[in-house]
């Protein structure tokens, strides 16, 4: 009934069927290979694709097990013979080859002598395949001789006219016939030394890659708990003095935390970033406290039908099926997956009669309420709900925290709901709040940001839309309308901010304002010096800062980070994080070792570095907590003062028209609504570091 265990060890394979980890990734990286060597194949010049191809397979057989990179290996294969053919298949396959030869020997930390014994049998295996099937189909093997040996003739024949060539010819007309005697040991032989020497060669290159990619987190820390074998029972789970202290890490991420939840509640987790939340919702998933005690019936059963599920912050990162009835039951063995009611679980979930619509054409309120429903679809005794609120717009929010209630209502089950924001705590039976890793009485109220004054007055129009319409897979079954006729001027200078609901189009509308979407019709022109370009003719001149910060930062540190986007120069890189206000040693961080606010900083100091002039950006306060929120539109204050022009998409008018000019209203793709921010005039922030102005120097 108890247990108290030791720390993790270091991140295992372990056995047994594939993971649903496994298939997700197998499924990810194996379609990337399979596009790479397709289009390798099929157009010219772009054959050097297939060499880039082998490393989605090594990065698989690096990080997951041998029968993941099988099956995924059977799977592309198949796709690639229907897409291209005979010939992209056999290449992919040898791709497979090689690439999990050098994940595997990577993985198992061996050397070149391991990658020559694997290089040499799997040789080997493909030159009795080769062998063997010239043999099954002997006529087919005798035809494609008789052309070769055809052909030889005709050379000898053609270079019999010059006495100078005859030697040559009568040389390639007996070298053949001699190959094609021993063609089983040539063609044998050939396979062998080929999948040798390209070992040798990737272990070079591809290790490489996979060496830079090392740092990168390959595994979900859940994984570490060890292997529990009692029956699937989370509940009641009790925590008593739980402490928890991540590897290497020189204070616990959690202490002294003493919780309960039973069967039928609802309890609300609330608390600032690096508060401790999602620490403790691995507690609950199955992960062993460090220190104190968990104590539940059987095991957490995290994924297992009846036991654990969770729905994480990133709705998209836990859809997998193409389509929304497949994704509720995506990763139940089929006999499960046939008992499943997907109907009714939409219906409870309010995505009534949506099973036939493609999951990308979901809004993210609507993802979230998918995430629920593939949940329910396994039956959990324990629901966790880890900042599945944050992403959404306020009436989505409030939707689905009604729904989150609602749940322990009808159903046997508990939910857990982690969050920034006091208000979804609202309808919990109960609420706890953390601070540090503590659970506290309460949380320090946090100020809202108040009206900034204008320093610096606004210029002529820099970005103009005119009649912008964009469609999804235009002219196919699928097509999907997100823009309908965006008429839209932004001044030089100016703060715009556009608000709507989740679907209502403004991801699309950044991403043609970033000039990485073409509209379908209309334009969208930048305004210069020397004249208008359209916007995706002048890429970089407007940057577009993701809602996802992590997913916009490619490189292993800060510093690096900021010099890929022009920051060259430990002085360049500096004066990025003064504008941003960070703190200059950050330059050195992993960014893997970043907050949240911490990410979004970096995104922006990366874009001023690479000085452009509009910067969009998406949900920039998304998945902050109320202090990381105030920092980022006093931020985004100095930045508007500096000169730079700026166009935020944000659920949060409150926070945002602190800092904004004007408000733009969408709807349905239409703009429905233009004007003022409706908050007075207040004192402006404080002044903060000093902000390049965009003219080549500092202010």
């Amino acid at each position: 009934m108890t247990a108290s265990s030791p720390p993790a060890g270091p991140p295992r394979l372990t056995r047994g069927p594939l993971r649903p980890i496994e298939l997700a990734t197998g499924a990810v990286l194996g379609g990337a290979t399979v596009g790479l060597v397709t289009v390798g194949a099929l157009v010219p010049f772009a054959a050097a694709l297939q060499l880039v191809a082998a490393v989605p397979m090594g990065l698989l057989a690096h990080r997951h097990r041998l029968r993941a990179v099988a099956t995924t290996t059977i799977a592309a294969t198949l796709v690639t013979f229907v897409a291209a053919g005979i010939v992209p298949a056999v290449n992919l396959v040898g791709v497979a080859v090689v690439g999990g030869i050098i994940g595997i020997v990577k993985r198992r930390h061996g050397g070149l002598l391991a990658v020559l014994g694997l290089s040499a049998l799997a040789g080997l295996v493909g030159a009795c395949f080769s062998v063997g099937m010239l043999l099954l189909f002997s006529r087919s093997r005798q035809l494609l001789f008789d052309t070769i040996r055809n052909s030889a003739r005709g050379l000898e024949n053609l270079a019999a006219r010059q006495a100078a060539l005859e030697p040559l010819g009568r040389w390639v007309a007996e070298a053949t016939d001699a190959i094609l005697r021993w063609w089983w040991a040539w063609i044998g032989g050939g396979v062998i030394a080929g999948v040798i020497v390209s070992g040798v060669v990737s272990w070079y290159v591809l290790g490489s890659v996979l060496d830079r990619l090392a740092w990168l987190p390959g595994r979900d820390d859940l994984l570490d708990a060890p292997a529990d074998d009692r029956p699937v029972a989370p509940l009641p789970v009790t925590l008593r003095e739980v402490s928890f202290r991540y590897p290497g890490a020189r204070a616990d991420a959690l202490q002294g935390i003493d919780l309960t939840v039973r069967v039928g509640e609802f309890v609300a987790v609330v608390g600032h970033n690096g508060s401790g939340k999602s620490t403790l919702t691995r507690i609950l998933a199955g992960r062993p406290p460090t220190g104190g005690t968990v104590t539940r019936p059987g095991s957490a059963g995290l994924g297992v039908r009846g036991g654990t599920a969770m729905v994480l912050q990133r709705p998209e990162s836990q859809t997998l099926g193409v389509l929304v009835a497949d994704d509720v039951v995506w990763g139940l063995p089929t006999e499960i997956a046939a008992e499943v009611d997907i109907d009714g679980l939409l219906t409870e979930v309010g995505l009534a009669g949506m099973g036939d619509r493609e999951t990308a054409t979901l809004s993210g309120g609507q993802q979230q309420r998918l995430a629920v429903a593939a949940a329910l679809a396994r039956q959990p005794t324990l629901l966790l709900a880890d900042e599945a609120t944050s992403m959404i717009d306020p009436e989505g929010r409030r939707d689905l925290v009604a729904l989150l209630a609602d749940l322990p209502k009808r159903h046997a089950m508990a939910v857990v709901l982690v969050t920034h924001h006091e208000a979804d705590a609202a309808a919990a039976d109960r609420v706890v709040h953390l601070m540090g890793g503590r659970s506290v009485a309460q949380l320090p109220a946090w100020p809202r940001p108040v009206r900034d004054q204008r320093r610096r007055p606004m210029g002529e129009p820099v970005l103009e839309l005119t009649g912008v319409r964009h469609t999804y897979n235009r002219g196919t079954p699928w097509e999907a309308p997100a823009l309908h006729g965006v008429d839209l001027s932004v001044r030089r200078g100016e703060a715009l901010l556009i608000v709507g609901g989740n679907g209502s189009g403004k991801s699309t509308l950044a991403w043609i304002m970033a000039g990485l979407t073409v509209p379908t019709d209309g334009a969208c022109v930048l305004r210069e010096f020397a004249g208008a370009k359209p916007v995706h003719k002048r890429i970089g001149a407007v940057q577009l800062a993701f809602q996802h910060s992590r997913l916009q930062l490619q490189r292993q540190s800060v510093g690096e980070e900021i010099e890929d986007w022009g920051g060259h120069g430990t002085a360049a890189v500096a004066r990025a994080l003064d504008a941003v206000g960070l703190d200059r040693a950050l330059a050195t961080r992993s960014i893997e070792e970043l907050s949240g606010g911490q990410a979004k900083r970096v995104v922006l100091a990366a874009i001023v570095a690479g000085r452009p002039q509009v910067v969009v950006l998406d949900e920039p306060l998304a998945g902050l907590d109320p202090e990381g929120r105030a920092g980022v539109v006093e931020l985004l204050a100095r930045l508007r003062d500096s000169g730079l022009t700026l166009i935020v998409i944000s659920h949060d008018v409150a926070d945002m028209a602190a800092v904004c000019d004007r408000t733009v209203h969408l709807r349905d793709g239409r703009i429905v609504e233009t004007a003022a921010p409706p908050h007075p005039a207040a004192p402006s922030h404080p002044a903060g570091p000093r902000v390049p102005d965009f003219t080549g120097g500092f202010r």
